[in-house]
């Protein structure tokens, strides 16, 4: 873990998108190597001709991989990667397809062409993950899905939309259970491990989901806890702000049934462990 990790400012993923300052100067290269145009992510949207949130959603779920960032801390997008984007094919409806969600059971179920109580229920049992949330004016969470993956579930499971439930949901609905929360955490989570090959970031994205109590016990080193704060990931693209909604939607990002903290700790141990290993291994140690 290099010492400029405990240098880096935190940065909300809605900043990440704040106005664009333009393209990055940086210094003449030496050679024949020329510098990568890099692009905030408000032109970088407007290039692929997406919305913000759209855009957003893109970056999140890796068909957009962000650049090196601007010594502000805010995202940056290589025109390379931006061209490559834009020569795949079906560009740009296949992407905007791609990153199509529907807010709420209703405008889901209309997706599936079922009932908003019947795709709650899937959405409650883990048949449905959502890709994101908001914190409605009442203080309730309303799940975001993505409408491809809706119609693709509709396509592989036609059994699901009708008929009685099976008898693990209606177990699961006996017992109250709402696996919402826990399958989306397990989806950011994933999509943030596979945005970085670099060991510390990785044992901070695993660490960031697991309670503060949790956490001490993992890394009882105080330095390695700065490193692995430093290098936590920020909310998610609209994460409310203000303090009531934020408050609510807090509680979505920490584990909390024990075997899923259980889950979580136990990978935080193997992550930390090879982290601690590559430092020792390079000369470098992560927390100093």
């Amino acid at each position: 873990m290099k010492v400029q990790a405990l240098e880096r400012a935190s940065v909300s993923a809605d900043e990440e998108f704040r106005e664009d300052p333009g393209p990055d100067p940086r210094p003449e290269p030496r050679g024949d190597a020329r510098p990568q145009e890099l692009l905030g992510g408000l032109r970088a949207a407007g290039e692929l001709g997406l919305r913000r949130g759209e855009f957003a959603r893109a970056v999140q779920l890796g068909l957009v991989r962000a650049g090196p960032r601007a010594p502000s801390g805010a995202a940056r997008f290589a025109r390379a990667e931006l061209e490559r984007v834009r020569a795949r094919e079906g560009f740009p409806q296949a992407l905007r397809e791609q990153v199509e969600t529907v807010a709420g059971a209703d405008a889901g179920a209309g997706v599936l062409g079922i009932g908003p109580s019947r795709f709650t229920r899937l959405a409650r049992c883990g048949h449905l993950i959502p890709v994101g949330y908001r914190v409605n004016r009442y203080r309730a969470v309303v799940w975001i899905y993505l409408t491809a993956e809706l119609r693709e579930f509709a396509a592989k499971e036609p059994g699901m939309l009708t008929g009685a439930a099976p008898p693990q949901d209606r177990e699961l609905v006996l017992a109250g259970a709402d696996l919402r929360p826990r399958r989306w955490r397990g989806r950011h989570v994933g999509l943030l491990l596979r945005r970085t090959a670099d060991p510390w970031e990785r044992a901070a994205v695993l660490a960031s989901v697991l309670p503060g109590s949790e956490v001490r016990l993992a890394v009882p080193d105080p330095a390695e806890r700065i490193v692995l704060a430093a290098l936590a990931p920020p909310p998610p693209y609209g994460h409310p702000q203000a303090p009531a909604a934020a408050a609510v939607a807090d509680r979505l990002l920490l584990a909390e049934p024990p075997d899923e903290v259980h889950w979580y700790r136990t990978s935080l141990d193997f992550a930390l462990t090879g982290a601690r290993g590559q430092s020792n291994s390079t000369g470098e140690r992560g927390p100093t």
